[in-house]
């Protein structure tokens, strides 16, 4: 083991203090190539990007086959040569074992004696390895590869294997914690839509309640003003759907986006502009969007007989889908006729909606902090 003291990380186990060993790939990694079918009968797997997994292919089309595909199996260490320095690396999982890729998609069984095959995943998706290695890819401009040996001739630091499976441990059991709360996030997002949908159809009543709910229209309970934007950079959003947004105070910021949580970006040409009250919001129930002036809206109640958040849930469970140019939407808005309980009923609904949003995003901030955790301990327990 080398003596260089320099050649550590920030962050150690307790009982290692040696420096790590510089190696070659090819002293933990050895090359597999179990002759397979072809394109036609190859049960397919493909090597997502930024290190998201190894996953069966999705074709639109037979493969050929003239293709000559290999076998793969599970544990083994796979990458792809054309996606070299887009982080294009995994580990096959047991679900895929046996299924097959090209020579474009290498596969390597690790030599467990020294290293861990989690371990040295993880150091080769850290942004220092495979764009400075992605370099030395050859090939025309629009299919430049890494092949097999140009992979195994690279050099990376590593400790011994004990501290590897440390290391390998720790990042793992992160990562399952990561999955299990965007795991929880996801349920309750599902159980968010369904609230929404069974409140505001009345199939599901809170104890105690059993009036019909009034038809009224919107007008009548929400006013709605032109709010004071400022810019924030130069974008285009197509508009199609307009969508409510919970402000910080007492009122809804309605606009037109093309996504129910968020807006993709058409081109780089006219002003864009964000609402400042709404992004630091306690109580924000949507995430906040960029949008143009034009399709924004403040919304308040017009009395007190109409309760705020129960309004946006209402306006989140209504299909705004609309053929009309912006500018009349707002007059049809008006004109939309709703059905309305009692404000008590109001009450109850809204109690719901905010105690379920709330969950959301502390599980969200919780989500966040392990990702932080993730990328910190990525940074500090490699070299």
């Amino acid at each position: 083991m080398s003596k260089d003291a320099k050649n550590v990380p920030a962050l150690r186990f307790k009982g290692y203090s040696d420096a790590w060993e510089k190696r070659k790939v090819s002293d933990y990694l050895c090359e597999s190539r179990i002759p397979g079918s072809n394109g036609l009968k190859a049960k397919k797997l493909t090597v997502k990007l930024w290190g998201k997994g190894v996953v069966p292919k999705n074709e639109t089309y037979s493969g050929s086959i003239k293709t000559k595909y290999y076998v793969r199996s599970a544990n083994q260490l796979i990458y792809g040569k054309l996606d070299f320095l887009h982080a294009a690396f995994g580990i096959v999982p047991q679900s895929l074992d046996g299924w097959e890729s090209t020579i474009d998609s290498p596969a390597f069984d690790v030599n467990t004696s020294i290293g861990n095959a989690a371990f040295l995943l993880a150091l080769f998706l850290k942004p220092n390895f495979y764009l400075r290695e992605g370099i030395r890819a050859n090939g025309s401009r629009k299919a430049k590869r890494i092949h097999e040996d140009t992979f195994l001739s690279m050099s990376i630091s590593a400790p011994q294997r004990k501290e590897q499976n440390q290391i390998a441990m720790v990042l793992d059991k992160t990562e399952f914690l990561i999955a299990a709360t965007q795991h929880k996030i996801d349920a309750l997002e599902q159980a968010k839509k369904a609230l929404l949908q069974r409140l505001f159809d009345q199939s599901w009543r809170f104890k105690g309640y059993s009036d019909p709910w009034e038809k009224r229209k919107l007008g009548d309970i929400l006013n709605y003003e032109q709010p004071t934007p400022y810019i924030v950079r130069s974008e285009n959003y197509q508009n199609s759907f307009p969508t409510p947004v919970l402000t910080a105070g007492k009122s809804l910021l309605l606009g037109y986006t093309n996504e129910t949580n968020g807006i993709k970006s058409a081109s780089k040409s006219s002003p864009v502009i964000i609402f400042d009250d709404f992004t630091t919001s306690s109580h924000l129930i949507d995430f906040p969007f960029k949008i143009k002036s034009s399709a924004m809206k403040i919304l308040s109640p017009s009395n007190n007989d109409s309760d705020i958040y129960f309004s946006f849930g209402l306006l989140s469970s209504i299909n705004y889908v609309s053929k009309n140019h912006e500018r009349h939407w707002i007059s049809q808005f008006s004109n939309f006729r709703v059905q309305v309980p009692s404000v008590h009923e109001q009450a109850c609904v809204s109690r719901v909606l905010l105690n379920v949003t709330d969950l959301i995003a502390a599980t969200q901030s919780r989500l966040s902090s392990l990702e932080l955790l993730k990328k910190a301990l990525l940074q500090d327990l490699f070299i």
